[in-house]
Formats: C-alpha cells, structure tokens, sequence
C-alpha cells in the first residue's frame, strides 16, 4: 500500500504542466491512477512471494511512473525528469518523518506508517498547490531555457541519497536513547533544506532567464542601431546620386550630340556602379525591418542570395520579442546552412504574412548539402553534441501561445513553418 503515495506525487508533479499535456486531464487522470493501481498489485505480488523489502520496490516502480510522467508531457525532457526527481526527493523526506513518527523503522513498514506518510504526502500536495501552479509554472514556460536545468537533477538525488543512507537498518535502534527524535527531525530538517534549495535555485534560474532576455533585447537593439546605420549611409547615397544625376545628364547629352554610342554604354556601366545598393524599407513592421535588414548586410557580405516577401502592417498583436527571437533564429540557422553549402547552390527565402488579424505566418526555405540530424522530432546540433538551440526556440516560442512549427527538408532543402498567434489570438 506504500505505491499510494504515487498518487499526490504525479498530482504534483503534473500541477505545472497544464500546458503541456499529451492527453485531456480525464484521460490523464485514469490512466494515472490504473497504472498505480497495477504497480500496487505487482508490488504486493511480488513481495509475498519472493520476500522482497518493499523499498526496493520502489525503484522500479518509480522509474515506471517517471517513463509514464515524462511520455505524456509535450515538454523537454530536462524539464520534466528534474520535475518529477523534484517531487521524489521530497517525499522521500517525508518518507524518513513518517518512519521516525511511527514506532516501526525496518521495512516492511506497517500499515500505519504508510497511511502518516501518505496523509503527510497529501497535506504537502495541498501546501504546494500554489507555487507549483504559479512560480513553477512560469519558470517552465519561460522563453528563456536556464542552464541549471542541466545539473538541478542532482539536488534530488542527492537528498535521497541521504534520506537512503540514514535509513535504520536493524530493528530497534532507534529505541536507544533519543536517536528517534532526532532521526524525526533530520527528515523535516532535509524536508526543509531542500525546499529552501528549489527556492533558490528557481531564484537563480528566474534571474538568468531574465538576464537572457535582456540579451535578447540588447541584441534586437543592435539590430535597430545596425539598420539605422544603414538606412543613413543609404539615404546619403541616394542625396548623393540625386545631386550627381544633372552632371551625368550633361555628360551623356554631350555624347548623344556626337553620335558617340560605345562612349554612352561605357559611361552608363560606369554610373550603375555608384547607384546605392542598399533597401530604404524591407517591411512597414519595425521588428521585421530591423531584423531583416541587419540579416541583409550579413548575408551579403557572405555572398548568399537572400529573398523577402514580408506583407506585414506596422503593429501586430505577437510580441515583439517572440517576433525577433523566431526571424532571427531561422535567419541565422539558414545562414549558417548556407555556408556548408556549395556556392552556386545558395538561396533563402523568407516569407511572412498575417492571416486574420492576430496569426502571423513565417516561412523560410534554403538549400543545404550534407545530412540533417534529427532524433525524436529534435534537431541535433551541427556544431557541438546534443540537441540544436535556434530551432528548439523557435519551436517553443512558436508553441507556447497555441501556435505551430513545422519542419520539412529532403533533396538537399529545409523549409520552416512558422505560426505565431498574438496576444489576443
């Protein structure tokens, strides 16, 4: 009967994932509590026929729960296995609280213990409800993807490592002086450190996620700085052709009066060369205009033909920081296919568009050569080992407000999908 504290322990752990559920939370809900169930009936099973300490059980039960857990969640896997390591690690506190509390402290545990240690778990749950709706719910979605996710997961190990270690091994040792006190009160003491460590650690990652968008919008405004740049030199340009024009005229009149056409020609080529090559306006939209024409000098520096078709109006109802993280990303991810790639072969084209009112629609196709890596719908990083970054975040942005990403290559050309919903969409 100890499994039954699986049930809190998946309601925590799905509390914030409401937004990234495989099934409806009916579905959900009962396929949750059967598989509990069938874990129950095996774990008894098993124990009243081969003998087995229920808290070796509990391992493979629990690595059960986690495939189920992490399989029904549209998130990444960091995310969802330091969620639910979390959760294990503190009920595995609570586990050591109800064993001190109680007067049996060898396994098999009694049916009293179970029950105080399932009540403990429930009462907790309840306790939690809150922050793990609200704090930890915004620190899954944020844009942002902190780097500790990557070594949370050894805090709850590490807790249940201790929670293990400290675990009476024979009976009655706890009956010696006040050993049971305090082994009662180092279970609340580690209850009460790790929380205060997830406190911090969502205060450690809060703040880089803030910092990463800061970077993002420093970022954004050196793309506005570069375009304005541009658009100066630009603008000096066209004064200067402009002011230049009459001379030419004059020029090419006096040629025209001798009948001299090869000096025309000659001198026509020479004067194409001082036109200005650069867009005075690529979009009306100054996120779009500001990320494409940044992306324009670049690629043109690299020698990569790149193409817009943006038709959009100058306020949209998607934020802008989604707008730039997602046209800079795909811009970026093309650039650099691009540069793997033959030179005869190189072209990208961008498209963007707004479909009624509040759905903005992205397209960006380039050619490539080699092989495009992908595991589990991931893509996998051409420059390091592990999964791609610009596309995992164009993906999530994509995603988060109910939009959609898909990715199509083969013969040597990658497409990408964008669907961005605004605020009020």
């Amino acid at each position: 009967m100890a499994f039954l504290v699986f049930l809190p322990g998946m309601l925590l752990a799905y509390f914030p994932m409401k937004q990234h559920l495989r099934l409806r939370p009916a579905k959900l809900a009962a396929a949750t509590v059967s598989l509990i169930l069938s874990l129950i009936l095996a774990g008894e099973s098993v124990r009243f026929l081969f003998h087995v300490d229920i808290l070796w059980l509990f391992f493979p039960a629990a690595a059960v729960m986690g495939c189920f857990y992490i399989h029904t969640l549209h998130i990444t896997r960091w995310k969802s296995v330091s969620v639910f390591l979390a959760v294990c690690g503190v009920f595995s506190c609570l586990g050591n609280a109800a064993i001190g509390i109680s007067w049996e402290t060898t396994p098999p545990f009694p049916l009293c213990t179970d029950t105080l240690w399932f009540v403990m778990c429930c009462t907790l749950t309840a306790a939690l409800w809150y922050p793990a709706t609200h704090a930890t719910r915004r620190l899954l979605e944020d844009d942002a993807f902190a780097q500790t996710w990557y070594v949370f997961w050894i805090l709850p190990i590490l807790f249940i490592s201790l929670n293990l270690f400290i675990l009476p091994q024979n009976p009655g040792i706890l009956e010696q002086g006040r050993l049971r006190l305090l082994y009662t009160v180092f279970g609340f003491v580690f209850l009460i450190l790790l929380l205060l460590s997830y406190l911090l650690f969502y205060h450690m990652a809060t703040n880089l996620n803030r910092n990463d968008k800061l970077r993002l919008e420093n970022h954004f405004l050196s793309m506005q700085q570069a375009r304005y740049d541009n658009l100066l030199a630009t603008t000096r340009q066209v004064r200067q052709a402009r002011h230049d024009i009459r001379h030419h005229f004059h020029v090419l009149q006096s040629l025209a009066e001798r009948g001299n056409l090869e000096e025309i020609l000659k001198y026509l080529a020479q004067a194409q060369g001082d036109v200005p090559a650069g867009d005075l306006g690529l979009c009306e939209n100054a996120v779009v205009d500001s990320v494409a024409g940044f992306f324009v000098l670049q690629y043109r520096e690299h020698g990569i033909p790149l193409t817009f078709t943006l038709d959009l109006p100058r306020e949209l109802s998607v934020p802008d920081t989604d707008l730039c993280s997602v046209l800079s990303n795909l811009l970026e991810n093309a650039m650099e296919a691009s540069l793997k790639t033959a030179p005869e072969r190189r072209k990208v084209n961008v498209s963007a568009r707004l479909h009624s009112g509040n759905v903005l629609l992205l397209s960006a196709t380039n050619n490539y050569d080699g092989e495009v890596r992908e595991k589990d719908g991931v893509f996998l990083s051409s420059k390091r080992p592990g999964e791609g970054i610009g596309l995992q975040a164009v993906r999530h942005t994509a995603e988060k407000n109910g939009g959609y990403c898909r990715f199509l290559y083969g013969n040597g050309v990658f497409c990408v999908n964008v669907i961005l919903r605004g605020e009020n969409g």
